[in-house]
């Protein structure tokens, strides 16, 4: 299965990480992409996982790769999230591709429609609602998507990423 039209361009790639830090340096010496900001055990005021009420304790760091943000995330925890049913504490892979639509729940419902399947969800303390959906079928792709709504601060923080990479040197992977 191939992810629906009217999702658009993917905005991020984003890989699951044992350890954050080590994860930055190796992204931007091997791989070129940053600098990195990194906010370490992100807020979140509301989270579901797969119906039920549950905890998301994580740090992410994100950082620009070519023409697309890459998140790299660390799950803190041990309570059932998107990430730990996919990853063990010393694991690492590609965890999810996220978009940024105009339309949160009319793209959830057309994922729904196609086969996706809710996962996650969590509201960020600024109020900002992600969800993470996998596709059931057996030909869908091997990781999540993530969706959020487009909102002047979700697209600033993506623009103030892209601007930071924008004649940086690779010296120094943490802004």
């Amino acid at each position: 299965m191939v992810v629906p039209a009217g999702l658009g361009t993917p905005a991020q790639i984003a890989y699951a990480v044992p350890d954050v830090d080590r994860a930055v340096a190796h992204w931007a010496t091997r791989v070129g992409a940053g600098p990195f900001i990194v906010r370490r055990h992100i807020e979140l005021d509301e989270v579901w996982y797969r119906g039920e009420a549950s905890v998301f304790d994580h740090s992410s760091a994100y950082g620009q790769w070519g023409s697309v943000m890459v998140e790299l995330v660390q799950d803190h925890g041990s309570a059932p999230s998107a990430v730990r049913e996919r990853f063990g504490p010393d694991e690492s892979g590609l965890h999810h591709v996220a978009h940024i639509v105009d339309d949160l729940e009319a793209a959830i419902a057309h994922l729904h429609a196609h086969g996706y399947t809710t996962v996650m969800s969590a509201r960020t303390s600024t109020d900002v609602w992600f969800h993470f959906l996998e596709c059931t079928a057996a030909d869908g792709p091997d990781h999540l998507i993530e969706l959020y709504e487009r909102s002047p601060g979700l697209v600033g923080f993506y623009e103030m990423v892209a601007a930071a990479a924008n004649g940086w040197d690779g010296r120094d992977p943490f802004m």
